[in-house]
């Protein structure tokens, strides 16, 4: 999908510093340095490097949101499993293999062994040993670690700290303390975020939407994120379809142009079994929705509302289906109100 940049690779001592201080510790106080302009230029940061490029980098915070049952952990997994085999996903393509945790905590263990069954045999690169680590509630006494204490992020820092890609999923399960709609809450996983950014790790958060759609809890969670994205249902989406989604930035600190677009993304199966993920710009996937809920009846104001989109693109869309004879004007003379069970069939 994205054109890999060239980049010069993180310093490699950076993956190996410590991640302290921790919550609660003392940290050795150091006197603030003020640099002129041209030390400040001259000076030689490590250049982040890219884990699946060009969204995810080494040394970087993001989370991935959506309503329950739109497909958050095939994506967690497979972006896991593209990472420590060095393949793509989405188009994202890994510059190397990676070290990579995956931390669950709330699938069934038989669940999740069908989803990496599946992910395995429709993949050619698998993963060395070292290179993909899960850590699962039922693998570990139907329990794991609350990361928003310090006691359980110590618990989970042996397993952070050869890991170079870190997912948390998800929050709702794995942070149990504290309001959720509260910023003061969300300051103790900030913070093991950043000590885990500073050492050079790629974090990625998975998260639940609210009512509103938004990310749940919080909006200071976006603060110190580098990248947002949000998975939603297209308009027409059929339930038999599965994993169905269009996936849009609802941040993106590094990206520019063509890398923030948002794009359809579907989970197929093939006669044999193999899964594929295949993937189109999202303004192919509202031109098909408005030819359909045109002919079920619905106002472009409608479909506007319905798709969380612009009314002028309803509009463009529209107006190129009724070119293409593709509106079937007869059938919009009579409107449904029900078209949403319409869809579902």
């Amino acid at each position: 999908m994205n054109d890999i940049p060239k980049v010069t690779p993180i310093e490699p001592g950076l993956l190996e510093m410590d991640i302290s201080p921790r919550p609660g510790e003392t940290p050795v106080k150091k006197p603030v340095v003020a640099f002129s302009l041209d030390d400040v230029l001259k000076h030689k940061f490590p250049v982040r490097e890219p884990v699946l490029s060009p969204v995810f980098l080494l040394g970087s915070m993001n989370m991935i949101f959506a309503r329950r049952g739109i497909g958050k952990t095939h994506v967690s997994l497979g972006i896991a499993y593209a990472a420590a085999s060095g393949d793509a996903f989405f188009g994202w393509q890994a510059s190397r293999p990676f070290k990579t945790l995956f931390i669950d905590g709330e699938m069934p263990g038989e669940a999740l062994q069908e989803r990496l069954a599946g992910i395995i045999k429709s993949h050619a690169n698998t993963p060395q040993p070292d290179h993909l680590k899960i850590a699962t509630i039922d693998l570990n006494s139907g329990l794991m670690p609350d990361l928003s204490t310090t006691s359980g992020q110590d618990e989970m820092e042996p397993l952070c700290k050869d890991a170079e890609l870190i997912i948390v999923d998800n929050l709702s399960c794995l942070v149990r303390s504290g309001k959720e709609n509260e910023a003061e809450s969300w300051r103790l996983i900030a913070e093991w975020g950043l000590r885990l950014r500073s050492a050079g790790k790629c974090v990625i958060f998975i998260h639940h939407a609210g009512k509103n759609g938004e990310q749940r809890g919080t909006s200071k969670r976006e603060d110190l994120l580098d990248v947002v994205l949000e998975l939603k249902r297209p308009g027409n989406y059929n339930p038999e379809e599965g994993a169905r989604f269009i996936v849009q930035y609802s941040k993106a600190r590094h990206l520019i142009g063509e890398q923030t677009k948002p794009f359809e993304a579907c989970l197929q199966s093939d006669q044999s079994g193999n899964s594929t993920w295949t993937t189109k710009p999202a303004s192919e996937s509202t031109y098909e929705q408005v030819v359909e809920l045109s002919n079920l009846g619905m106002t472009q104001k409608e479909i506007a509302d319905d798709l969380g989109i612009n009314k002028s693109n309803v509009c463009r869309a529209y107006k190129k289906a009724v070119d293409e004879g593709l509106i079937d004007k007869k059938q919009r003379s009579k409107p449904r109100k029900n078209y949403r069970a319409d869809l579902d069939g």
